[in-house]
């Protein structure tokens, strides 16, 4: 199984962590159990400098650390932010643009800079062009370049969000439509909620960290059904993208969509929040302050969904799994911080003595946690295994809270998780 992590940012990127570098992402992405992580931001000079100054091509458009001195893969995958006027609207969509090879994300970035694209300004650049005439560029100068719309649903910079988005795929890329064939689903939706529209049958499902952080890598992900230490290439990643039904995309890791910042409606600065049946009675209207509550995920998706719940089709999708970040497990069991140093000395330890984060949060017997770190933990990581946990929705860019809720589980009765 290959465990794979599409979005993330480079120190270039703006509200980003300036200890993103290669190296540090290919460190970190050993720790988490990241087989094979995106480049990011392909498109800022300096930092497309560094990804030439500090990788090699291994396997055709898969990516090492020179000198292979680190087992983690690279991807050459950045994203970018159109801002542009359409059917009488500001959209603001976010697209993640897959490349090849080097060669083909220079000659990306230079039809961009022709276009009057500034590429210096961030890592993330905000470009004048449609979402469809991006993926128009991007199949212009390489059919095997690829768009997926990222965190699909987020209210201001999305496909589907409720500012500035698009009710259908269709509408948003026209006739370039079929050479969609994932979206991102992002932190505040799951695979759940999207199964709800039809119009997604045929979309595969990606899960990605968006991370701003070394810390954040990983925080959702998507595993391949591919050998990671097979010689496979960018096409094989691709492909098994693009071929919805081929099952070569096994499963997605996610947050718990209510943890995310943008999961129910509200408005912050009145810290105030609400669910779709509770907006629709206010008029979208903050009852504290009379202004326009930010319209979440959860609601959106309700207004475009077309299929109940229970009448989701699940041999359709591939399956998921809801984590917590294993600092946040252990800070709660400890009762401190995440940042303390009796949790940052526990996680260094338990990743040393067990395994990788994945293999701690998903499959270590709940025994071995115990024996090394302690049956406070091992409970903790048991329960959320159970989705025990207690939910307050994040909205309007305000995270939700996750609170374990321990059933006094026998350590021992937990050996089969």
């Amino acid at each position: 199984m290959l465990i794979a992590d599409f979005h993330i940012h480079s120190k270039y990127s703006r509200a980003c962590s300036k200890r993103l570098t290669l190296p540090n992402i290919a460190s970190a992405c050993e720790r988490k159990g990241i087989d094979l992580i995106a480049t990011s931001d392909f498109t800022h000079p300096a930092w497309m400098a560094h990804i030439a100054e500090e990788t090699e091509e291994v396997r055709p458009g898969i990516f090492a650390l020179t000198g292979d001195r680190s087992k983690t893969r690279f991807l050459l995958v950045t994203e970018i932010s159109s801002i542009y006027s359409q059917g009488g609207k500001v959209r603001r969509v976010h697209s993640l643009v897959f490349a090849p090879s080097v060669a083909v994300a220079k000659k990306f970035n230079d039809v961009l800079v022709e276009r009057g694209c500034n590429l210096k300004s961030d890592g993330r650049p905000i470009v004048g062009l449609s979402a469809q005439e991006l993926l128009r560029i991007a199949l212009e100068v390489s059919p095997d370049m690829m768009l997926i719309p990222a965190h699909a649903w987020t209210p201001w910079f999305s496909i589907f969000g409720s500012k500035s988005g698009f009710d259908s795929i269709e509408e948003c890329f026209g006739e370039l439509t079929p050479h969609i064939y994932a979206i991102e689903t992002g932190l505040s939706s799951d695979p759940a909620m999207n199964w709800r529209l039809s119009m997604l049958d045929n979309i595969t499902l990606l899960s990605n960290s968006d991370a701003h952080s070394l810390e954040k890598l990983g925080r959702e992900a998507t595993l391949f059904s591919i050998d990671a230490a097979s010689a496979y290439s960018y096409r094989d990643i691709v492909g098994a993208i693009a071929k919805k039904n081929s099952d070569r995309v096994a499963e997605t890791i996610e947050f718990f969509p209510e943890e995310g910042k943008y999961h129910v409606d509200g408005h912050a600065a009145c810290n105030f929040s609400c669910a779709p049946h509770e907006t629709k009675k206010c008029g979208g209207i903050c009852p504290k302050c009379g202004k326009q509550l930010t319209i979440g995920v959860l609601n959106r998706v309700e207004a475009l969904a077309d299929v109940e719940t229970e009448k989701v089709i699940h041999s359709l999708h591939a399956p998921f799994r809801s984590i917590i970040p294993l600092v946040e497990l252990v800070a709660f069991s400890i009762g401190t911080s995440v940042t303390s140093k009796k949790v940052v000395a526990m996680y260094d330890r338990m990743i040393e003595k067990i395994g990788t984060e994945f293999y701690i949060l998903l499959d270590a017997p709940i025994e071995k946690i115990s024996a090394m770190a302690g049956a406070e933990i091992a409970e903790t990581i048991a329960s959320m295994r159970l989705n025990n946990i207690k939910l307050t929705p994040g909205y309007d860019g305000v995270f939700g809270k996750i609170e374990i809720v321990k059933k006094q589980l026998a350590v021992k009765q937990q050996s089969l998780l």
